[in-house]
């Protein structure tokens, strides 16, 4: 890769003549093209919509599909068994060992009905039956709720039955009834589902400018290209600036490409079939753009100033991959702490944006204090790396390689 000669450059032309050519030669470098415009912004959408259709057809089929379950002493509770035949649930011959099966992962789950379930039943005596799983499978999650529901329908079936036989409303049993009233929208219930996309935009911008700033800094320090560069009589800061902008250049490029793949396979992620709605259109697009914009940027000095104190382009690798870290702490805080968004959040780069772009998909929007607060204290964050990392662009041992 051909890198700038020793010819002086022209003071103000310094930032365009940099950033110019920044963005040329590494239009050509295959390496920063792909982990900018393949890696991240197409194979992050592709493989979050294969995951969560995956996810969503897997499990609908377990709850629409017909159940089989092994059941021990089936012969004990006919009409049990009957109701959860008519509930979809195939009894399937018993198993010698439960535990063992299911641990085994042989079956989901097994019921066991007790030998003295028919006698206990006569009496009018509360029965139980044993419903055997394993809660660590996350795919037994499903068919368990779904076979506790059919025999719970039953019993309260029963139950009332038993009522009415004694001249009694079934109501007595239940002097209290809870009314659901959930408030919740088809637009808000998708953020269960897409509560990591804030990460992955982010990771996108992360990626789309890595390759770059690495270059710029730790690769040129070991080609021992930057001592010439810096030898012109031009301001250093002009020269980081011209660097700064072709990262953050290939960075919204990244995340364009990034927010159109996810406006196009977005359509094909099967949300209704669990009541959710989600817009990732133009309008969309547009809002999370200017949500990262100072966060670009943010990005980009962090990136330049942790590549600038590598020695050599693999440790500059290493140094960034452990910062690659950083994005994902508000995601994770959300997660492990749900807790009402306040306005000051906002103001808090990575977490804002989550925040801000959780309110997006959840339909709600962005209120202009919020955004501001957004803009603002990422933008100002911005402003002080790139300040710092001005100061060690003066720094001669930046220029020296080794």
């Amino acid at each position: 890769m051909n890198r700038m000669d020793t010819t002086p450059l022209r003071r103000s032309r310094t930032f365009v003549t940099v950033f110019l050519k920044e963005v040329r030669e590494n239009l050509r470098d295959r390496r920063t093209l792909t982990s900018a415009f393949l890696t991240g912004p197409l194979m992050t959408p592709l493989l979050f919509v294969m995951l969560i259709s995956f996810t969503v057809n897997r499990q609908l089929d377990k709850a629409e599909q017909p159940l089989k379950v092994p059941v021990i002493g089936a012969q004990y509770a006919p009409n049990l068994v009957d109701a959860l035949k008519a509930g979809g649930v195939m009894p399937q011959p018993a198993v010698a060992d439960p535990e063992k099966a299911v641990r085994d992962q042989d079956a989901d789950l097994v019921l066991r009905i007790a030998p003295d379930y028919p006698k206990a039943w006569r009496k009018g005596e509360p029965v139980q039956v044993e419903l055997i799983y394993d809660s660590s499978r996350s795919d037994t999650d499903t068919p368990v709720k779904r076979v506790t529901g059919l025999v719970d329908d039953y019993a309260r079936q029963q139950g009332a039955m038993r009522l009415v036989a004694r001249g009694l409303s079934p109501g007595v049993a239940v002097p209290v009834v809870v009314a659901r009233r959930d408030q919740a929208t088809a637009q808000s219930r998708a953020v269960l589902m897409f509560n990591m996309l804030p990460y992955l935009f982010v990771l996108t911008i992360f990626i789309g400018g890595m390759y770059l700033a690495i270059d710029l800094t730790a690769g040129e320090r070991e080609r021992q290209s930057l001592e010439p560069l810096f030898a012109n009589p031009v301001p250093r800061w002009k020269v980081f600036l011209g660097k700064l902008a072709a990262i953050c250049a290939f960075s919204t490029a990244s995340l364009v490409i990034c927010l159109v793949a996810f406006a196009v396979v977005g359509r094909f992620i099967p949300t209704e079939k669990l009541g959710m709605e989600v817009d990732l259109g133009p309008g969309f697009a547009l809002h999370v753009l200017l949500l990262q914009l100072p966060l670009i940027v943010l990005l980009a000095g962090l990136q330049s100033l942790v590549a600038a104190f590598a020695k050599s382009y693999r440790e500059a690798q290493t140094y960034l991959s452990l910062l690659m870290l950083l994005p994902i702490l508000p995601s994770i805080a959300l997660m492990v702490m749900p807790i009402k968004p306040q306005h000051w959040m906002y103001a808090v780069p990575l977490l804002g944006q989550h925040l801000g772009i959780l309110d997006l998909v959840r339909g709600s929007g962005i209120g202009s204090v919020p955004l501001a607060l957004c803009l603002g204290g990422s933008a100002l964050a911005a402003l002080l790396v790139a300040l710092v990392t001005m100061q060690l662009y003066r720094s001669e041992r930046l220029a020296i390689s080794g």
